[in-house]
């Protein structure tokens, strides 16, 4: 589909349009469901079956760097479980056909960043505002 000048009057993405997010986002939406089952999977322990748990050691470094790779197993399937839910919230916006419209200045997100970041709620601008610290305290 050809892009012309009228895109930034526009407020609302095409159907056609919002099929290609929709593809795009059920992609990313896979793959990050597959991480999260094996983050979730390496903090568990579910697929160990030795002894170690039952087994008296006193490898305390090792212990403890088992404890510190299994928290930090489960702080990034956190991190992934709110990206899943950022990316199903997309496939509710796409449905109800807001997807892509900044949720703060109304206008329509770039195709580009939509295709970068396709849980996006903000356009360029208002991201780089909302970043920026307030000069006056």
């Amino acid at each position: 589909m050809k892009e012309n000048n009228n895109e930034t009057k526009k407020t609302r993405y095409s159907d056609e349009e919002l099929a290609e997010f929709k593809d795009i986002i059920l992609d990313k939406l896979a793959k990050a469901q597959e991480d999260l089952e094996l983050l979730t999977e390496a903090y568990t322990n579910h697929s160990e079956h030795d002894t170690n748990d039952t087994s008296p050691t006193f490898k305390v470094l090792e212990e403890g760097q088992q404890v510190l790779s299994k928290e930090e197993n489960s702080r990034m399937a956190a991190r992934q479980q709110r990206f899943i839910t950022n990316l199903q919230n997309a496939m509710i916006r796409i449905e109800n056909k807001t997807y892509g419209v900044c949720r703060v200045t109304g206008k329509l997100i770039s195709k580009e960043r939509l295709r970068a970041v396709p849980h996006a709620t903000l356009s360029i601008d208002a991201k780089l505002k909302q970043s920026k610290p307030n000069p006056v305290n």
